[in-house]
């Protein structure tokens, strides 16, 4: 799932069941069953 207004620049893998908060930047791959916030999106928030 990718929120509203978030932005993936690159060429960047996202693992599956990851979450994408609203408004994140994303400049880095994220791993599978994640959730990533911010901006730049550095801080993954869970792992599950």
């Amino acid at each position: 799932m990718i929120g509203a207004g978030s932005k993936v620049l690159g060429p960047i893998r996202i693992g599956s069941n990851v979450k994408i908060g609203a408004g994140a930047v994303v400049l880095h791959d994220i791993e599978k069953n994640s959730t990533a916030v911010g901006v730049p999106s550095d801080r993954i928030i869970k792992r599950y």
